[in-house]
């Protein structure tokens, strides 16, 4: 049986494409403004909405978790004062994307049971893509001399992959059924 929120056929494709851009605006808006704690000032906080861009991707698709990873971390690097061309526009926004494409690619509502056992892949995907993201985004940092790659690592794992691996198998059933509801017609995921 095949799941209303995230049909294939004919369906409603602008829903997912605003419905990430959104999403994209509310998560860099989020890391700049709504992270408690500065783990290295200026330079690397606790992302506790870093679940966000693997979220998106699974309920809506992996180009909207990619939309939302990469135009999440240039409005948030813009907002917060630490956007850096060759950083911000190459590594770190294309390795954030990564973080919501590639949970986006493997997980479709339509074919994905949420149970217990997919919850645990959820998150061990999450913790294989955050350290893949966090190993590239802080050599960039070293290579460009702004934070020492093995810091860099330590932190960006707090900051990024903690949340991600929590809240992300912890908020896709209770966020696919707010979709359900609002969008009860379905919709293409993008």
């Amino acid at each position: 049986m095949q799941d209303a929120t995230a049909t294939h056929s004919e369906g409603n494709t602008l829903f997912p494409i605003v419905l990430s851009i959104v999403a994209a605006a509310a998560t860099g808006v989020l890391w700049a403004y709504a992270n408690p704690i500065q783990l290295v000032p200026g330079v690397i906080q606790w992302r506790i909405f870093a679940f966000l861009p693997p979220l998106v991707g699974i309920l809506l698709g992996w180009k909207s978790g990619f939309i939302c990873g990469y135009l999440g971390t240039i409005v948030w690097s813009l907002l917060a004062g630490t956007f850096i061309p060759a950083h911000s526009l190459i590594v770190d926004g294309i390795m954030v994307g990564l973080t919501g494409l590639v949970p986006g690619l493997i997980f479709d509502p339509a074919r994905t049971k949420f149970d217990r056992n997919t919850l645990i892949k959820i998150a061990a995907v999450c913790l294989i893509v955050g350290l893949v993201m966090v190993v590239a985004v802080s050599a960039s940092l070293a290579y460009l001399g702004i934070f020492p790659f093995w810091w860099a690592v330590m932190y960006l794992g707090l900051s990024d992959i903690v949340p991600m691996i929590i809240g992300t198998p912890l908020l896709v059933v209770p966020a696919l059924k707010i979709l359900k509801s609002a969008h009860p017609a379905g919709f293409t995921r993008f």
